[in-house]
């Protein structure tokens, strides 16, 4: 056997996926992104992402779960938790007994959140002022196009929805940053304290309402307001705001092969488990999409998915059929579908690039997460792995192996220690992005669509 033969035969050779799809392919996935771009310009907030996919879900045959109603194989049913996050299963042929197919995401994402008291006037200058919410770099934020978003829930009992920078005729809000001329002191900071969380405050106006007094301008701000949802200060206090990026979904690169959005972390995971369940028929086993919320501050409180709300709805399905809930988790499979690191070239210094995700080279499979000694992770077993990596190839899904940059860099976690601590066998697995977590980051179309496709095929095995 000669030595190219040996290799060919031996030792992996992982390709970009460009060269590895065809024209139909490509084709299926420009159609895909242009839909998940769609996802990411309606969901900017887990409240958003949570409606549209009940709205989806309903247009698709699916009903809202109630203890004790019957359910067949096919049957389609969802949970909505608290408006924050949602479940939805597809009923397999076989019993809950014998397990099921979980994907699970989260879909909320690092922002600002206004702090209970929000607005204030500084030297007739009208602002908000906010908390910061998940990792975030405090000095990407300054000098952004910034739009508000979430609920307000008023004395009378009336909600009302705020979205304010989004449509093209809407003013949009900013945070301020210092002018180079005299940046000094500043640029002589680290980066993480070149901005403080207490000066991410938010520019909201500087006309002051005509009259006497103190406040002329932040009475002004109030006044609009007021005009046009009808709130008064006191509503601060019951409301759930938060500050996110302005603008859509973008192509990016003069091949238009990128993506770029806020919120890839972890909506475009999301997306990518909710697409090829609404069209389900009967898989073998029932099929269970997570959108969780909580993930980006430890998957914490009542909407994250170390509460007992995975429980509830999966105990009601199993109740029905008369099967324990016990036994259905320890059969059940989990992909833990969330983002990893694509290589930066920029930064190479701080990833191991024969263990590193790549962008255009599919779905990244990760076997584990957490901090330097795995600190936090689930560490998926060989069989899980080989379980996944056998059921992605049988359904043709390009796929690569992922670690989280250098291991004593940093690290991070996902919600796979949280499934298997249900005793379920867990593993992770999503798309490649740059710049996570900042405003704006990026992806790869064809990781996207390969996503997808790997979420689908562990649905069905």
């Amino acid at each position: 056997m000669t030595t190219d033969e040996l290799r060919s035969q031996l030792l992996a050779a992982p390709k970009n996926g460009y060269t590895r799809i065809n024209e139909t392919q490509r084709a299926e996935m420009e159609a895909y992104c242009k839909r998940y771009a769609a996802f990411m310009d309606a969901c900017k907030t887990e409240r958003e992402a949570t409606a549209w996919t009940a709205k989806a879900a309903e247009a698709h045959g699916f009903k809202p779960f109630a203890a004790g109603m019957t359910l067949n194989p096919g049957d389609k049913v969802y949970y909505v938790n608290r408006k924050k996050s949602i479940i939805l299963a597809v009923m397999g042929e076989k019993s809950l007994a014998e397990g099921a197919n979980i994907c699970a995401a989260h879909v909320d994402s690092p922002r600002m959140d206004l702090k209970p008291n929000p607005l204030y006037e500084d030297s007739e200058i009208a602002y908000f002022k906010t908390h910061y919410y998940g990792g975030i770099k405090k000095y990407q934020w300054p000098t952004v196009p910034l739009a508000l978003h979430g609920v307000v829930y008023r004395k009378d009992g009336s909600v009302i929805t705020v979205t304010i920078g989004e449509d093209d005729t809407d003013p949009v809000l900013v945070v301020s940053d210092l002018l180079i001329h005299l940046s000094a002191d500043q640029m002589k900071k680290p980066l993480a304290e070149g901005i403080a969380g207490e000066q991410l405050n938010v520019i909201l106006g500087t006309e002051p309402i005509e009259g006497e007094g103190s406040d002329l301008v932040k009475l002004n701000v109030m006044k609009l307001l007021n005009e046009k949802y009808g709130l008064i200060e006191e509503d601060f206090l019951s409301a759930e705001l938060t500050i996110v990026p302005a603008g859509k979904c973008r192509e990016v690169g003069l091949d238009r092969s990128l993506l770029g959005a806020y919120g890839h972390d972890d909506r475009v995971c999301a997306y990518a488990e909710i697409e090829p369940l609404l069209n389900m028929g009967i898989p073998t086993h029932t099929a269970v999409c997570i959108l969780a919320d909580k993930e980006e501050i430890g998957s914490v409180g009542i909407s994250g998915m170390q509460s007992q709300a995975f429980e509830h709805f999966m105990g009601g399905l199993c109740a029905i059929q008369g099967v324990e809930l016990r036994d259905c988790f320890a059969n059940s499979f989990c992909l833990s579908a969330d983002v990893s690191n694509a290589f930066d070239p920029n930064f190479a210094e701080t990833c191991d690039k024969r263990n590193n995700s790549q962008l255009n080279y599919g779905v990244s499979i990760c076997k584990y997460t957490g901090s330097r000694g795995k600190g936090g992770a689930s560490d998926a077993s060989a069989e899980a792995m080989g379980h996944v990596r056998s059921t992605l190839d049988k359904a043709g899904v390009i796929w690569q192996i992922a670690t989280l940059g250098k291991v004593d860099q940093g690290g991070g976690g996902t919600v796979a220690a949280y499934m298997a601590n249900r005793n379920i066998v867990t593993v992770d697995a999503g798309v490649p992005v740059l710049c996570m977590h900042a405003p704006w980051e990026l992806v790869s179309k064809l990781d996207c669509y390969m996503t997808m496709k790997a979420c689908e095929a562990i649905y069905l095995a």
